[in-house]
């Protein structure tokens, strides 16, 4: 199996929605744009990631979002280096269709004192549905290395909370722990790094704002 040296998590660079949310009224979730501060970010990540892939292939997944595919772009990767595939699976979290700015605030308000994992946007998914999925993704994923010329790199460009939700699956994170972490900044990046054990690890944790709470132990 050609397990990747690194499999790179990066979230969008700013998008319209992330700094007005009445957009969301007018349109749909999946449409919005970056904001020229977001293209800057991606750019800025960009230069990041061409230094740290240098000459090396790289597996490219994307959100079928208009804000990934505009973040991927921007980052400039050589063409002749990169097989990108967009991937549905890991889209942003469904918040429903046309969405009406006071309940999607009020929904908010309900999700914060619910908890994040387990509150269900109405006619949207809750955070256990999007981990359901992305943890198709990654059986999916898993698959994809037993191929021998599997690439050393994979870059996943996706949204926060499915960065968060991705590394709970991978290292066995509990509810609790989920709960106490912060969405990374628009443009940032989350790194696993294989290491002579066999084992990946983080290369920087998730911002905490606050201790976890479990109900019980876990091991």
């Amino acid at each position: 199996m050609a397990r990747p040296r690194r499999i790179v998590l990066v979230r969008h660079g700013e998008s319209v929605g992330n700094v007005d949310d009445t957009v969301y009224e007018r349109e749909p979730d999946h449409a919005l744009a970056l904001t020229e501060t977001g293209l800057r970010q991606a750019e800025q990540t960009g230069e990041r990631l061409r230094a740290l892939f240098g000459d090396e292939q790289i597996s490219v997944y994307v959100s079928p979002y208009r804000r990934t595919h505009q973040t991927l772009r921007a980052f400039r990767l050589d063409p002749e280096r990169i097989r990108v595939r967009e991937e549905p699976r890991l889209r942003e979290q469904d918040w429903g269709n046309w969405q009406e700015r006071e309940d999607v605030r009020l929904q908010k308000a309900y999700r914060d004192a619910y908890g994040h994992f387990f509150y269900r946007f109405a006619q949207g998914e809750s955070g256990a549905d999007v981990y359901d999925r992305v943890g198709a993704f990654l059986e999916s994923l898993h698959r994809s290395f037993e191929a021998p010329d599997h690439p050393p790199n994979v870059l996943l460009v996706t949204h926060g909370l499915t960065m968060r939700l991705f590394c709970m699956r991978w290292f066995h994170w509990t509810v609790a722990e989920f709960e106490s972490l912060s969405n990374p900044g628009n443009g940032e990046t989350r790194t696993l790094l294989l290491g002579e054990n066999g084992r990946y690890t983080l290369d920087r944790p998730f911002e905490r704002w606050r201790t976890p709470e479990p109900y019980g132990g876990t091991g």
